[in-house]
């Protein structure tokens, strides 16, 4: 059987989005992931390029094959749905996030990532929503109504922390890693807890009362679903450790982690929270807690599993976003007013500049008010890094304007067309030119130490850590240093005596449960 590239090409960009799933449109899909995989692997070590740009990259060059293959007709392999994104791409990379983050920097930043997360994503948020509702009036450009600019607003507030992953070295940078990384997840559950909050808001009837509502209403949705998050994550916890499935299977334990992750996700959206926030922080407690509670080699599968099923989704989305940068249909209607186009990317990329810098300076020096170390404050040339870091926009500002500005992927009003190009080219002017410059300024502002990656590789060869377990088992660890009274250090310090007292004798964790190694039949296996 002769595989004739072309004609596939042909009917995936001419078919429907019932024909979107094919068999002939999904094997040139996984055939771009590998290749994405591969390229990023051959430029890993590059000073510029990252895999989330490989991936835009290689998705704008299929789509302009594509494109030129069906006669302009189509640009895509498949059509984008706003629910594949949020059900089945986004919870793999939050919840690998909270399962990876070294936990101790972390939460030694909480107050500083709750200020950049929260109030930044507030200040940005009504800098983007006012600006452009002021300056698209000021240049004619009045295609929307008042709701519509705080969707806006929200959607722009949404940093792009799977780019900021990649761009960013947790071993290099572990104090900016952690301030950027964190600030990026609580910034998109904020971001997607504001747009589900403005849909319902009744805009034509704003009165004090309606604004108290509002804010108890974002409070209540940011509170719950924390809790639910922990909550599951407890559970499974005190589930595993008390069956030890290990004894039979490793396999079944792996899967319970996996489900029980996957079910705090779509529980939080069963009941109408934000299952970014629920999905996170139950993988930080499943790291804590439920990780310590299985074999040897369930830790280290899991470990991999769950970075694996993250990358994948990662590369899934930006590779999307390459090829739908191009689609036909939304630059049909966009482009029967260029001008309005340009202003309306300019207008939306400066207030994404400006909102950035409106908070993150500002926060930063309240934030230093806090920390007594002066080694642990928040230097300049790292808020310079952490607003440069932070502009990238990426999939969930995508999603967001699909599903405000489009129905089922399509479009035909011109507004909204004009919303959607303007999104797309706010997204790839981030993160290409973003992506391309963060790795040289980090390296020119902060002289990051070079030897790192030869200190992890004679780590491996002593056996002493595994670079994904590496949180796992030094996040706790030197617990007394620096500057005693540092009053995040004495929250920990009582926070430990609380876990080592009261929560891991009941749910497990690190010295609390006995080692299990591998077994002997395993090992000959392997």
């Amino acid at each position: 059987m002769i595989f004739n590239s072309t004609s596939v090409v042909v009917r995936m960009g001419l078919s429907s989005s019932a024909d979107a799933a094919s068999v002939d449109s999904m094997t040139l899909f996984v055939l771009l992931l590998c290749s994405c995989i591969i390229f990023g692997h051959l430029l890993q070590k590059s000073k510029w390029m990252t895999e989330s740009v490989v991936a835009l990259i290689i998705g704008l060059i299929t789509g302009i094959i594509i494109l030129v293959s069906t006669g302009g007709k189509s640009s895509r392999v498949l059509v984008f749905n706003e629910e594949l994104f949020f059900i089945y791409l986004l919870p793999p990379i939050i919840f690998n996030a909270g399962f990876q983050v070294k936990k101790k920097q972390f939460f030694r930043n909480f107050l500083a990532i709750v200020l950049y997360g929260v109030l930044g994503s507030l200040i940005s948020f009504l800098i983007v929503s006012l600006g452009s509702l002021q300056l698209f009036k000021k240049l004619d450009i009045d295609l929307m109504a008042l709701g519509d600019y705080f969707a806006l607003g929200a959607v722009f507030s949404a940093t792009d922390s799977v780019c900021t992953l990649q761009v960013l070295n947790q071993d290099e940078t572990p104090h900016l890693y952690s301030l950027v990384f964190g600030e990026g997840v609580v910034n998109d559950a904020t971001s997607v807890v504001l747009f589900n909050a403005i849909q319902k808001f009744d805009l034509s009837h704003i009165t004090p009362t309606n604004i108290f509502q509002f804010i108890g209403n974002f409070l209540y949705l940011f509170l719950t679903s924390t809790f639910l998050g922990v909550a599951v994550g407890l559970f499974s916890a005190y589930l595993i450790k008390k069956l030890y499935f290990g004894r039979h299977s490793t396999d079944r334990e792996i899967a319970l982690m996996i489900l029980m992750a996957y079910f705090s996700y779509m529980l939080a959206e069963l009941l109408d929270l934000s299952g970014i926030l629920t999905v996170f922080f139950c993988g930080i407690v499943m790291s804590h807690y439920t990780w310590h509670n299985v074999t040897e080699n369930s830790r280290i599968t899991s470990r991999h599993a769950f970075a694996t099923l993250s990358l994948i989704s990662e590369i899934f989305i930006f590779l999307y976003v390459g090829m739908d940068a191009l689609d036909i249909e939304k630059w049909r209607f966009a482009s029967n007013s260029p001008w309005t186009l340009f202003g309306t990317s300019a207008i939306m990329l400066s207030l994404v500049l400006l909102g950035r810098a409106a908070f993150v300076f500002p926060l930063s020096f309240i934030a230093n008010l806090f920390r007594k170390s002066r080694n642990d404050k928040i230097a300049f040339k790292q808020q310079v890094v952490i607003w440069w870091a932070g502009l990238m926009r990426g999939a969930v500002s995508i999603a967001l304007a699909y599903n405000k500005f489009t129905t089922s992927g399509h479009t035909q009003l011109q507004g909204n067309a004009i919303m959607i190009t303007s999104t797309i080219i706010v997204v790839l002017l981030t993160n290409v030119v973003g992506g391309l410059l963060t790795k040289p300024l980090i390296r020119f502002m902060l002289n990051p130490p070079k030897h790192v990656e030869s200190s992890m590789a004679s780590d491996l060869v002593s056996g002493k850590t595994l670079p994904l377990l590496s949180n796992g088992q030094n996040s706790e660890s030197n617990i007394d240093t620096g500057n005693p009274i540092d009053s995040s250090k004495v929250v920990h310090h009582y926070w430990r005596m609380f876990d080592d007292t009261f929560m891991r004798p009941v749910f497990g964790g690190r010295g609390f449960v006995p080692v299990i190694p591998a077994s002997t039949t395993e090992d000959t296996q392997h």
